[in-house]
Parts: structure tokens; sequence; C-alpha cells
């Protein structure tokens, strides 16, 4: 993986695909958290959460329209 498999800086919408990059790419030291947070407006919740749901449940956890299935309630 590489920088140039991290999603553009513009990125809007938040497929699985896009969001599980940015995770890899902070875990595999290709950015840094707070490079992250400030290039793609995440908050330290939502970048935690992917982490959490992306271990918990894998990829499927990310889409859209499997939320409430993976919900922690």
């Amino acid at each position: 993986m590489t920088r140039a498999d991290l999603p553009p800086a513009n990125t809007r919408r938040w497929v699985a695909s896009r969001k599980i990059a940015v995770v890899r790419g902070v875990i595999y030291g290709l950015i840094t958290l707070t490079e992250a947070k400030q290039i793609y407006g995440l908050s330290d919740e939502e970048f935690n959460s992917w982490v959490s749901a992306l271990a918990e449940h894998g990829k499927d956890a990310l889409k859209v329209t499997a939320l409430k299935k993976y919900r922690q309630l």
C-alpha cells in the first residue's frame, strides 16, 4: 500500500473501501492519525468507530447500509 492508494483529500462520499484505505494508511504508517484527521476532516470518534467496526466485524460493518446491523447499543 502506498499514499497513492489513499482516497483523494476532497472525498465526501465514504464507501467502505475508502474508510478501510484510510484506516490501513494510519495503521501501516503511511500517514499519521493527525494527518488523516486534517486531510479528511475526521474526528477522533469517527476514525475510532471505523477501526472498531473493522476489527470487530470486518469490512461489511463499514458499509452505510449495514450500520444498524452492527451498531452497538
